[in-house]
């Protein structure tokens, strides 16, 4: 919590460490020990990286899907969806983040490929694959340990998710056939199949939220909050750090020998990605505060901006260019570049906080899913004394 100095001044947040909990004050070892342990996988035994990348049903990961279940899940079970109407009032809610999402984001995206992968054409295309998918799975980590508004972030991922379906084939072609040809660069012929697209967000998002939502509505009225929020909710909460290791090793497994034998390629790859990144979260951070949307909020827009649907892009690789293909190579570098750079803006967002309320700060709340002192932030259990 926020403390007051002897002489009456103005109360001091906490520092960045000291608003986690323990276990996440120290994820980013974690996250390093997950990330070296995929890549000593894929490495010493380059068949455990095939066998788990071949392993798909239509085009979908089964490991991935497994990792971003048990991480998704936790979150989305502590949602306070009765709130959800308000924390989207307003157009600056949802036209800002939409925009910066499907507008400004594929088009950043685009600019840095050709600006920093000219003579690389099929990298170029893998990293646009991942510029054009938006985020529907890890930003709600990242938003939860920053202190971002839950439900805000349910919303905007639930968004993200139509406008994927509806949007991502026709963005991929414009992007990859139409503006190169419009600009008289070259263009590379893509053909998306729609279903693919659905599929993935079915799998990725609607299957956790289907589980979170019949936790919530379901076991929380039939055993009551109190028990769903005192003893269902925190047990079932540390799944979400479970999930996220298991990701990591596994999408570090799946291309560990490429990374480690092709380190220039990948450094070249890792460029735009970074700058992309890191442009997108100062876009949704310093944007929303100019738009007065409060410190929650626009950690959320700013994760969201920042962050894609990693599992997407890949899916469209490998099935459009092949398992083996640069293309697909490229877009898996897209989450190993992803989950170092937006752990440590957690970070930066924690630090931030006092500069952002400009006055007095307070801890972030546990309605938030931010760590109140009592637990750990990707553990703890949300207060829900209104509706569920």
């Amino acid at each position: 919590m926020a403390t007051e100095s002897p002489d009456g001044a103005l109360p001091t947040a906490p520092g960045p460490s000291q608003q986690l909990d323990v276990v996440d004050r120290y994820l980013p070892l974690w996250v390093i020990s997950a990330m070296v342990a995929g890549l000593a996988l894929g490495r010493l035994w380059p068949g455990i990286g095939t066998a788990l990348g071949l392993w798909q049903i239509q085009s979908v990961s089964v490991p991935i899907a497994i990792g971003l279940l048990l991480m998704m899940y936790p979150i989305l079970a502590r949602v306070r969806y009765g709130r959800i109407r308000e924390v989207t009032r307003g157009w600056r809610s949802t036209v800002f983040p939409l925009v910066l999402n499907w507008v400004v984001g594929p088009a950043f995206m685009f600019a840095l490929a050709w600006a920093l992968l000219p003579d690389a054409p099929l990298l170029r295309t893998g990293v646009i694959l991942v510029g054009l998918a938006r985020c529907i799975a890890m930003v709600l980590v990242w938003n939860q340990l920053a202190g971002g508004d839950a439900e805000y972030a349910t919303v905007l991922v639930a968004l993200n998710a139509v406008f994927q379906i509806l949007a991502y084939a026709g963005l991929a072609v414009f992007y990859l056939v139409y503006l190169p040809a419009w600009l008289h660069l070259p263009s590379q012929a893509i053909s998306v199949d729609t279903t693919t697209v659905a599929l993935s967000v079915l799998v990725f998002l609607g299957v956790p939220l289907a589980a979170a939502l019949f936790s919530r509505f379901g076991l929380a009225r039939w055993k009551g909050r109190t028990w769903y929020d005192e003893r269902f909710a925190p047990s079932v909460g540390r799944l979400t750090l479970w999930g996220l290791l298991f990701t990591i090793v596994v999408m570090f497994a799946i291309q560990g020998l490429a990374i480690t034998t092709l380190p220039f390629t990948v450094l070249r790859v890792v460029a735009p990605l970074l700058a992309y990144f890191l442009g997108m979260w100062a876009l949704g951070f310093l944007g929303s505060r100019w738009l007065n949307l409060g410190y929650e909020k626009s950690v959320t827009v700013a994760f969201t901006a920042a962050s894609n649907d990693f599992e997407l892009a890949i899916a469209v690789a490998v099935v459009v260019f092949g398992v083996a293909s640069q293309e697909a190579f490229a877009s898996v570098i897209g989450p190993l570049v992803e989950v170092p750079v937006l752990l440590s803006l957690v970070y930066v967002a924690l630090w931030s906080r006092r500069w952002f309320e400009g006055r007095q700060v307070s801890a972030p709340t546990r309605a938030s899913g931010a760590p109140d002192g009592g637990g750990s932030t990707l553990s703890s259990e949300i207060d829900d004394p209104g509706v569920p």
